[in-house]
């Protein structure tokens, strides 16, 4: 559901190519798992907690702020830590959580752009629609279902828990991006090329691996 600005066309290659090196490198890491993949997402932490104060030091009281983002950062790192420690069941749940919050970003951004309509909530988001949300979730159902199956989840089941994790990453994103707004900031930061920063990428991520 990310329909943050509009992007230019020379911006899609870019965008494209640096979403997939992205995707590529988180599940390798998760396929290794182990300290590789916990060294990873300490890293993305380390990164997510380094935006999040940079958006916020201005702020009047900025401890109680920091102090939040320092808990927003350490969930990013436990939750998939924890749901990868499973020997049986971790690879499959952290490729199912990928699939799902992808599915959302993906469908949600197409669906949303074409189909346009009323706004999800205009005063924190002006670019997000209800389409947007619904195609997301619809999204999210098809994307978890395939790897649900594939991990011997009963369909059912895998629908229910995918559309309460779309939920959940539309929620992430929302939250950031009042967060952003708040602030004054357009994007967390520039290290991502065609993106914007690491929390952009990672704010549905957070809340829906939490929630899992």
């Amino acid at each position: 559901m990310h329909q943050r600005t509009q992007m230019n066309s020379s911006d899609l290659p870019v965008r494209t190519a640096s979403g997939l090196v992205m995707a590529a490198a988180a599940i390798a890491v998760a396929w290794v798992g182990g300290i590789a993949f916990d060294a990873f997402w300490s890293v993305a932490a380390a990164i997510v907690f380094w935006e999040w104060c940079t958006m916020v030091w201005s702020a009047p009281r900025r401890i109680p702020w920091i102090l939040l983002g320092l808990a927003y950062a350490l969930v990013l790192v436990g939750a998939p830590v924890v749901l990868r420690s499973d020997g049986e069941f971790g690879f499959g749940a952290i490729i199912f959580i990928f699939a799902v919050v992808w599915a959302t970003d993906i469908f949600g951004y197409v669906v949303g752009r074409v189909a346009g309509g009323p706004k999800l909530c205009p005063a924190i988001s002006p670019q997000k629609t209800w389409s947007g949300a619904i195609g997301g979730t619809v999204g999210a159902i098809v994307g978890g279902g395939i790897v649900g199956s594939l991990n011997g989840l009963a369909l059912v089941p895998a629908a229910f828990l995918a559309v309460a994790l779309s939920v959940a990453a539309q929620t992430g994103d929302l939250l950031e991006s009042a967060v952003k707004r708040k602030f004054g900031v357009k994007d967390s930061s520039h290290i991502i090329p065609g993106h914007g920063g690491l929390m952009d990428r990672l704010d549905g991520f957070i809340v829906a691996s939490l929630l899992a």
